[in-house]
C-alpha cells in the first residue's frame, strides 16, 4: 500500500489555489492607505478600536494566547473560524470533490456534519456508536475498507446529543487505522465540562499524526457563543490549506477582541470556576432527575454540560410520545425549553437538558414533575 500523504486527500484546485492576498499581509502598521477602509474613522463609539479598519487576517494575537492557554506548539497548528461550523464547512470543501467523495459520521452525533455534507454535495456514511456511545472502532474500519473516497471522519467528544466523551483508544485507533485516507476530525466543543479522572483533549496529538484536526470553541466553557469563535488545531499544511480558502478576514474586530480578553489569565481562571460549578449542578440534577419515576435513565457518561435523559410510558419503555408532550408542556406552559432528541439513533424517548443555574435548575425540576404528574 503507498505511504500515506496529507497532499493526496486535498482537492487538486485547492493545492493549486493562488490564495487572496492583502498588503495587510505583508504591512500591519503605519498610515495604511491599502484597503479603500474610511480613513476618518467609525460613525459610532465602541470600545472596540478602530472599526474603520479591517482586522488582521490571521489573528496572530488570539492565536498566541489560545496556544500558551492550550499547550499546542505553534500559531502554525491553529486556524480560527466563526464558529466551529465554518471550519467543518471549509474542510469539506479542502478535501472533497462534490459529488463523489464522502464523509464518516458517528450516530448519535452533531447533525451539522450531515448538513454541511448536504450543502457541499457530499456524500454521509454512518456507523452508528455502541450502547455506551463509543466507537465501534471493528465496524469502522470495515467500513473505511469497504467504501471508497471517505475523505474525512468526524468524531464527537464529547458527544452530543450522547454527553460521551470518546475514549482515547478508540480514537487512536480510527487514526491508525491502515484503510484511513483522510482526516479524523475529532469535535471538542465540551471539552472543557469533561472530569479530571476522565481522558481530556487530544488536541496535542497533532505533533504526533498529521491528519487529525481537533475542533474546539470559546461558545460552551468560556459563555461567548455569541461572538462565534471557533479553533482548529492541526498539522500546519492543513491550517495552511484553511489559510488559502477562507475570505480574507473571516474574524471580526470586535470579536477577536473579546477573544483576546477571554483568554487573559484571570478570565481563564473565571472560566475554570464555573465549569467546576457547571459540574457540580450537573451532579446534583443527575441526582434529583434519578429520582423520578417517569425517567427511565441518564444516557451517556454525563462529560458535557447537559444530559441526555430518557423518558418512559406506563409500561416503562421508553416513549417518543411522551417525551415530546413533555418537551411542549415545559415549554409551552411552563416556560422552561430543553431539547427533544427521541428521533437520534439510540436515544427513543429522550430529552437534552442544558446544565443552569441552581434556580433554574430547581424550577426544571419543579415543573418536570408537574409535567410528569410525580409527586414532590
Amino acid at each position: 500500500m503507498p505511504k500515506f500523504s496529507l497532499e493526496s486527500i486535498i482537492r487538486p484546485n485547492i493545492l493549486s489555489l493562488k490564495p487572496y492576498r492583502c498588503a495587510r499581509d505583508d504591512y500591519a502598521t503605519g498610515i495604511l492607505l491599502d484597503a479603500n477602509e474610511n480613513s476618518f474613522g467609525s460613525v459610532i463609539n465602541s470600545s472596540a478600536e478602530s472599526l474603520n479598519r479591517y482586522p488582521d487576517p490571521y489573528q496572530l494575537d488570539v492565536k498566541e494566547r489560545f496556544i500558551d492557554f492550550r499547550g499546542i506548539a505553534s500559531v502554525d497548528n491553529t486556524f480560527l473560524g466563526v464558529g466551529s461550523d465554518e471550519i467543518m464547512d471549509l474542510l469539506m470543501r479542502i478535501c472533497c470533490i462534490p459529488g463523489k467523495d464522502k464523509i464518516l459520521v458517528t450516530p448519535p452525533t452533531y447533525g451539522m456534519y450531515s448538513v454541511c455534507a448536504k450543502i457541499n454535495d457530499v456524500e454521509v456514511v454512518k456507523v452508528n456508536l455502541d450502547g455506551r456511545f463509543q466507537l465501534r472502532t471493528d465496524e469502522i474500519s470495515k467500513t473505511l475498507s469497504e467504501v471508497p473516497n471517505i475523505k474525512i471522519v468526524f468524531l464527537c467528544s464529547p458527544g452530543n446529543p450522547t454527553g460521551t466523551a470518546l475514549s482515547h483508544e478508540s480514537i487512536k485507533a480510527i487514526l491508525e487505522d491502515v484503510n484511513l485516507r483522510g482526516l479524523v476530525v475529532v469535535d471538542e466543543a465540551y471539552i472543557d465540562f469533561v472530569s479530571e479522572e476522565r481522558e481530556g483533549s487530544v488536541a496535542e496529538w497533532v505533533e504526533k499524526y498529521d491528519n487529525l484536526v481537533v475542533m474546539q470553541t470559546l461558545s460552551k466553557s468560556f459563555g461567548l457563543a455569541g461572538i462565534r469563535l471557533g479553533i482548529a488545531i492541526a498539522n500546519p499544511f492543513i491550517i495552511n490549506m484553511l489559510n488559502n480558502t477562507k475570505a480574507p478576514y473571516n474574524i471580526n474586530l470586535m470579536t477577536s477582541q473579546v477573544a483576546l480578553s477571554a483568554l487573559q489569565p484571570d478570565a481563564i481562571a473565571k472560566m475554570r470556576s464555573m465549569v467546576s460549578l457547571i459540574r457540580a449542578e450537573r451532579a446534583k440534577l443527575l441526582s434529583s432527575i434519578a429520582n423520578i419515576p417517569s425517567v427511565a435513565n441518564i444516557l451517556g457518561a454525563n462529560d458535557a454540560n447537559f444530559i441526555l435523559v430518557q423518558i418512559v410510558d406506563g409500561n416503562g419503555k421508553p416513549s417518543n410520545d411522551r417525551a415530546q408532550y413533555v418537551y411542549k408542556q415545559l415549554a409551552e406552559k411552563l416556560g422552561v425549553v430543553v431539547r427533544f432528541r427521541g428521533h437520534e439513533y439510540g436515544c427513543e424517548g429522550s430529552l437534552r437538558i442544558t446544565i443552569g443555574t441552581p434556580e433554574q435548575n430547581e424550577a426544571l425540576l419543579t415543573k418536570l414533575r408537574e409535567v410528569l404528574g410525580e409527586s414532590f
